[in-house]
């Protein structure tokens, strides 16, 4: 009789625990990336009554395992660029400067003073680091985003797409280049466009285009651009000039449409460069002058004003040159056990030798899951069924305190015969 008194204490200590786990459940339902765990039971060693069969009695109940739970959380929506989820069984991966590595669900990263991207902890995001020109090196490390600049790119094609008017005539007044302040007189050309473009240092140089229409079917264009590197002391040149000839239905008839100019900016300490002019798709048309389409390939230096992440992982700067440079990948960690993890608080998981080793992949691949930006993955705590398991615990609990009392009271019975 003596032993149901302990196999109620077991029940006790067992649906006390359970309820612990329950209780750690609900207080973290709002936390991110928080995952729930679940007491599992099960039975203590049991005692055999006569025979190698015949009757076995429990001695009680135990919490064998809490276990848990890796199911998928809700993602909410924010307005930090910075917020990380995963959709999917994969772990951001954050690393304690001069300490350890750990494993996490919740994506609340940020920069820190440094320029490094961190989680709440000041826990590094660890990522595939990413050469120049946007290719992955495949090393993994810190994200650095502090100074980060585009750097310029020298132009050395300009597209220039127009329609110049039949209906116009050849202009009385002669051509005459410009000269130092000077840009050409209005009374001997029929059209003009402007374009900048930019020198190896990304300084900005605006090249003049001036047409001039030489023959019914025939115009020329002149290339105007200023030598000097003072604003205030302009030096007007011309650097050379290209015939356009249409046909009888206005079609460009120039093959090939395009021709290359040098252009000297030694002034502003930058080298001398070759610019690519292409007319392709220039028309004579009985219709107004007009630029129909006009670009070049070049960009000055830029400033990181914002900050992007794809499904892919990867991060990428977008700069005030109006650039977008891939600066690395966020690399993700994948358990073949992860309830078997060791939690250690603030969100974060230790690698076990139950979880066994991590396998590394980025967004989208091995089965890690993707990732989403602007998002955070809710706690996957189910409310509805912690209170199921909440009162199931405590029913539990005083059924083990109806045995432990009727015992007490059958005990008191067996006193009683011997008065």
């Amino acid at each position: 009789m003596l032993t149901s008194l302990f196999t109620g204490i077991s029940g006790l200590n067992a649906n006390s625990l359970a309820l612990s786990v329950v209780g750690d459940n609900i207080a973290n339902a709002n936390i991110v990336g928080f995952k729930s765990s679940r007491a599992n039971f099960g039975d203590l060693l049991s005692q055999t009554l006569g025979g190698a069969s015949a009757m076995q009695v429990g001695r009680g109940a135990m919490i064998v395992d809490i276990q848990k739970m890796f199911t998928q959380g809700t993602l909410e929506t924010t307005a930090n660029p910075l917020d990380l989820a995963i959709e999917g069984d994969g772990f951001f991966i954050v690393r304690q400067l001069n300490g350890p590595t750990y494993y996490t669900r919740a994506g609340q990263f940020r920069l820190d003073k440094d320029g490094y991207v961190v989680d709440p902890n000041g826990y590094r995001l660890q990522a595939y680091q990413m050469n120049p020109d946007g290719t992955i090196t495949g090393a993994i490390g810190d994200i650095y985003l502090a100074g980060l600049m585009s750097e310029p790119r020298a132009s050395n094609e300009v597209k220039i797409q127009v329609n110049l008017d039949s209906r116009q005539t050849v202009p009385l007044s002669a051509w005459t280049p410009p000269s130092g302040s000077n840009l050409p007189d209005s009374n001997t050309y029929n059209f003009s466009t402007a374009i900048t473009i930019y020198d190896s240092q990304g300084n900005p140089h605006i090249v003049y285009t001036y047409f001039r229409k030489t023959d019914a079917n025939q115009w020329t264009a002149y290339m105007v651009y200023d030598r000097s590197s003072d604003p205030s002391n302009p030096n007007y040149t011309q650097v050379g000039n290209f015939n356009l000839i249409f046909d009888e239905n206005g079609r460009l008839t120039t093959d090939p449409p395009t021709t290359s100019f040098n252009f000297d900016f030694t002034p502003w300490g930058a080298s001398a460069q070759d610019v690519t002019f292409n007319f392709t798709d220039s028309t004579q048309f009985g219709s107004p002058n007009a630029v129909v389409f006009q670009t070049q390939n070049g960009y000055s230096s830029g400033n990181l004003i914002a900050v992007t992440v794809d499904q892919d992982g990867v991060i990428s700067g977008v700069f005030t040159n109006g650039q977008v440079k891939k600066v690395a990948q966020v690399v993700l960690a994948k358990f073949v056990a992860a309830h078997n993890l060791t939690k250690v608080g603030k969100n974060l998981f230790l690698e076990s030798y139950g979880s066994g080793n991590p396998t590394y992949g980025a967004p989208g691949t091995v089965g890690v899951g993707k990732v989403f930006a602007n998002s955070l993955e809710a706690s996957n705590v189910d409310l509805a069924e912690e209170f199921v398991r909440m009162i199931a615990a405590q029913r539990g609990y005083q059924a083990n305190v109806r045995v432990i009392t009727t015992t007490d009271n059958m005990l008191n019975e067996l006193m009683n015969i011997v008065r």
